[in-house]
Order: C-alpha cells, then structure tokens, then sequence
C-alpha cells in the first residue's frame, strides 16, 4: 500500500464511496457526474494506492473485497468531515437555501410536517422541503448517503447505526362521525364496540392491529369490515357510514363532523421519534432543522 497521504487525491476517496454504495461503474458514474472510462481509471489507481483488487466481477455486477468492505466505514466519515469542514460555521435561518429531504408516512405527514411548514415559512421561508414515503428497508441506506436527511420513525424501527430522538408519545382514540348511533346511547361498552364495523388503517392491507392484540389479551374480538393503506381517506369513509376507527390522537384531532370518544379498552401507544444519520449530525443547518422538528411537535406549540 502507497500510505503517502500526499499521492492520494480526495476524488478517489469519492470514487470509493460511490463505488461502494453503487456496487456498479456504471451507476458510479452516473452519480458523480462522470463517463464510465473516467471511473474505471479511478478504480485501477485505487486499487494501485491500496494494493487490493477492491472490487471483483460478479453475476450480479461487482462484489467488494473484504478490505473494500473495511474502508467503507472510514471513508463515508472523512467524507463527511471534508463536507462540514467546508460549510460555514454560522447559520442564519433567514438567509438559509437549501433542501431537507424528509421520510415520513401520511399519519407523520400530518402529525409532524403541517406544523414544521408553519413554522418553517414564517423562520426559514428559504428552506425547501422533500417528503419521500418512509421505506424501511432503505431507510439506513439512503441516510448514509445523503439521498434523505431526516426520517420520522419510531424508536423500534430505527437502525442502531442512527441517531435518533423522541419527539412525542401518541395515543390511540375512537373516531366516529357526529352522529353516530353510538353517540346516541350515551356511552361506549366494550360489547358495543366489538359489534361495531371497525376500519383498519394497515401498509400491509391486512385486518389485524394493535387493538386487534389487545382485544385477544381479554379473550375478545372485533369485525374490522375495511382495511385501507393511508390515513387520508379514513375521514370521508367514516363521515358517510356508520363505521368507527381507532386512530391515532393527533390525526382524530385534525378533522371536523367527527366525533373523538376514548376505546373502552387500553390500547397501547406508540413513540413517534426522527431519526438521522452521523454525517448530518453535527450540521448546523440541519440541528437547526431538528430542534424546530422537535419543537412545533409539542402540544400548544402552534
């Protein structure tokens, strides 16, 4: 290995990198701007500096070594070093132009990005913001590589590699329109509640829910009559049917000629928390960003 730091030029170094996250010449290229036979010769001096192969070809494009696979960690941190070496040390809110790429689901979308648009207009009209859909299986993988820079998660599905901070703990409520035969009688028993038809928000379109666990905990069971995959349409079904939700507290709260009573059960929460990867750690731009986050998603905070 040719250790002399003064022959190697930071350009490899982010090569490698693209290499690495890429697995592919071809899509390295493409995202560093640059022909495929440029990246190629990156490859040869690297492998040249490292004495190492790096990459070998597979059925499926290229495979790292094992010391490819050691220099990832490192190089992505002084990649990120360089990068918030070189930004200025001072944030200014107003000035600021930039774009915050954001995951979150729709129930987040509405908990958590109405909000933070609020207040982002009014301190920071500058700042853009991106939400992409929240895609757990590339969550860890698009945060190392600067494609999102904050995701708005729980803490069970965040990646140990990540930072992470709580913002709120949310609880469950059922949502019914105005004028629900329920509302009628004047409470809400446990048996009224299993006869009703229930709607069931679920990614996976199944009919089976945390309130579906805690009902089977007391030798219970309900008649869930509809599973939709987003929050959004749920208002508008319950508004023209009979059929009742168990909804999270902060989307309930958010819809008008709907009723909010509590279930006539203890259905368990959840901590609603944003997660983010080392190289954003320490960006001022970005801290600022997340205590704002953090902020506007505190009771009475708008």
């Amino acid at each position: 290995m040719k250790n002399d730091i003064r022959s190697l030029d930071l350009n490899l170094l982010k090569a490698l990198d693209a290499l690495l996250d890429e697995g592919s010449v071809t899509r390295a290229a493409q995202r560093l701007s640059l022909t495929q036979p440029a990246v190629s010769g990156m490859l040869t001096r690297l492998r040249d500096y490292f004495d190492d192969p790096l990459f070998v070809r597979a059925q499926r494009g290229m495979v790292p070594t094992a010391r490819a696979c050691e220099l990832a960690a490192p190089v992505k941190q002084i990649l990120t070093d360089i990068s918030v070496l070189l930004q200025p040390v001072d944030f200014d809110p107003l000035s600021a132009r930039m774009t915050c790429s954001i995951m979150a689901t729709d129930y987040a979308l509405k908990a958590v990005i109405v909000p933070l648009m609020s207040a982002l207009k009014k301190r920071a009209p500058g700042i853009r913001v991106a939400v992409h859909p929240l895609d757990n299986t590339r969550l860890l993988s698009l945060l190392e590589r600067g494609e999102i820079d904050l995701a708005l998660v729980t803490p069970e599905s965040t990646p140990e590699d990540l930072h992470g901070r709580a913002l709120y703990e949310e609880e469950y409520v059922c949502m019914m329109r105005d004028s629900h035969p329920i509302l009628l009688s004047g409470s809400m028993t446990l048996d009224t509640f299993c006869e009703q038809e229930h709607i069931l928000v679920s990614s996976g379109g199944g009919f089976w829910g945390v309130t579906d666990e805690a009902l089977a905990k007391l030798g219970r069971k309900r008649h869930v009559g509809m599973s939709v995959n987003s929050f959004l349409v749920l208002p508008e079904i319950l508004r023209t049917t009979d059929m009742i939700a168990v909804v999270p507290r902060r989307l309930a709260c958010q819809h008008d000629n709907l009723t909010i009573v509590p279930p006539p059960l203890a259905v368990p929460g959840f901590t609603k928390s944003m997660a983010w990867h080392e190289r954003n750690h320490r960006d001022p731009a970005h801290q600022w960003i997340r205590a704002l986050c953090a902020e506007v998603s505190q009771p009475g905070s708008l």
